[in-house]
């Protein structure tokens, strides 16, 4: 039984690797594919979130590599007007246009902004 033991354990290590490496390239595509969407719907944010994130208006904080929770739970709040401070009334009508995938894509996009591996390198924006 031991001898059965040492070889199934290489083949598990050796098939969880293959594995991996056949759906690395699915989930990168998926991912490309979000962050090109969530980047699409945030033209409307970049007003006063900034082009890249950053924004250039004091008011209005700046949203690049910001965690996806708190973005997502962030959009949500302001939907149900559990935010209501300073600017909210904007993030408000803004939050209540957006879809539930909306908020997923829009707050993936910013939550990848600025990290080294950003899959669009920043360059395009």
């Amino acid at each position: 039984m031991s001898l059965d033991k040492q070889i199934f354990k290489p083949l598990q290590i050796v098939g969880g690797l293959i594995m991996t490496l056949v759906t690395l390239p699915i989930f990168a595509e998926t991912n490309q594919e979000q962050f090109e969407l969530g980047k699409q719907k945030a033209k409307v944010c970049m007003t006063c979130h900034g082009v890249d994130g950053i924004s250039t208006q004091e008011p209005y904080p700046n949203l690049r590599g910001q965690k996806i929770g708190y973005l997502i739970s962030s959009l949500k709040d302001y939907q149900t007007r559990e935010r209501t401070s300073g600017l909210a009334v904007l993030m408000q009508q803004q939050a209540d246009m957006l879809t539930d995938q909306d908020i997923q894509d829009i707050s993936y996009y910013y939550s990848q902004l600025g990290n080294n591996s950003t899959l669009d390198s920043d360059s395009k924006l």
